[in-house]
């Protein structure tokens, strides 16, 4: 009988908590599409990045951001530092620590190294070593999750992702479950130091990349499961479309190869459990309360995709077997290797870029 009140009395504690536990989730209904096949067809499951080897040092925690010179990497870690490293891993020397989260990296035409960090906004590296605050807000708004960055090959503006407002790093879950549309895709202008704001409403905006000649700026949207493309050149200027839409798991960065093909790194599959309750905030919000003691049910896979510029899938990545290298969360395509980041593992990784397009 004591056994039983106890565990009567475990159970309305459980439902107490998933009722009435504080949370500033606020769920808005979306209708998802039915997510694509990972059984057959254009997603099917395979293991082709079983072939990906270990690139780098093997004990730097969550290198998320990636940039080839020479024989050098540069990435991000989770400390805040930036590593310069050499291919084996040998050689490394800590450019700067940003006292943030740096997740996004690329090189201005003047040698300036400029920072999209996750805490701290919007940064740049010079030649001495010192960091240098470019923007933090734009129309009155502070970035609140700065995600990823590209540059002009005029080195006129950077184009860059504030994944939410409304959420910093490290509540990526919160802002997904949310769906509250608070991403903006925005652009900064070396010149004048002025931010402006391209596309606003996406719902997590990610990673981010120029088109061939700069024609158009591509962003993810994670929590939307797609691509949107913002038009800076031709007829189109100033409008935006979809580059390609319903994608089988959560988009993260994105590359251009410089000619012919865009690379996407999925974080992981999508979860039928938080598609199937799209529509339904309250019970959205219940998983947001059992969220905060339980794991994200997030599957551990490597997930790869190329695509070309009209958006078709080309290339399909995947790798789900035991020891996988997951989350990927940063594709580069550098001559003949596809180099593989991470926000979680401790390592860099690299595939055949010949292997990857078979």
């Amino acid at each position: 009988m004591k056994l039983r009140r106890l565990l009567l009395l475990l159970i309305i504690l459980v439902i107490a908590f998933l009722l009435l536990m504080p949370t500033r989730v606020e769920p808005v209904a979306w209708k998802p599409q039915a997510a694509p096949s990972l059984e057959s067809g254009t997603y099917a499951e395979n293991q082709k990045l079983k072939g990906a080897v270990r690139v780098g040092p093997n004990d730097i925690e969550g290198p998320e951001a990636l940039l080839l010179e020479g024989d050098f990497l540069i990435t991000g870690l989770h400390d805040g530092r930036l590593l310069r490293t050499s291919l084996d891993g040998k050689e490394r020397q800590v450019l700067a620590d940003t006292g943030g989260r740096p997740l996004g990296l690329a090189r201005h035409p003047n040698g300036l190294l400029v920072i999209a960090d996750g805490v701290k906004g919007l940064l740049s590296l010079d030649a001495q070593g010192r960091l240098i605050p470019l923007t933090n807000a734009a129309n009155g708004l502070a970035f609140g999750f700065t995600d990823d960055v590209a540059i002009d090959e005029s080195g006129h503006y950077a184009y860059f992702s504030d994944a939410t407002s409304r959420w910093g790093y490290g509540h990526d879950g919160e802002a997904i479950i949310e769906h509250g549309g608070d991403g903006r895709l925005l652009r900064y202008d070396f010149q004048t130091g002025k931010t402006s704001v391209l596309l606003d409403k996406l719902e997590f905006a990610n990673g981010v990349t120029l088109g061939p000649d700069d024609a158009y700026v591509l962003v993810n949207e994670t929590g939307a499961y797609r691509i949107s493309r913002y038009w800076l050149t031709g007829p189109k200027a100033g409008t935006h479309d979809l580059f390609i839409d319903n994608l089988p798991g959560l988009p993260d960065n994105l590359a251009f190869n410089g000619s012919n093909r865009v690379w996407v790194a999925l974080y992981a599959p999508r979860n039928a459990l938080l598609d199937g309750t799209a529509g339904h905030p309250f019970v959205r919000k219940m998983i947001a309360r059992a969220l905060t003691v339980l794991p994200k049910p997030v599957e551990k896979r490597g997930f790869v995709l190329g695509l070309d510029l009209d958006g078709k899938v080309i290339a399909n990545l995947q790798g789900a077997g035991s020891g996988n290298y997951s989350p990927i969360t940063t594709v580069r395509e550098y001559g003949q290797w596809l180099y593989l980041g991470s926000l979680k593992a401790t390592h860099m990784a690299r595939l055949p870029l010949e292997a990857a397009l078979k």
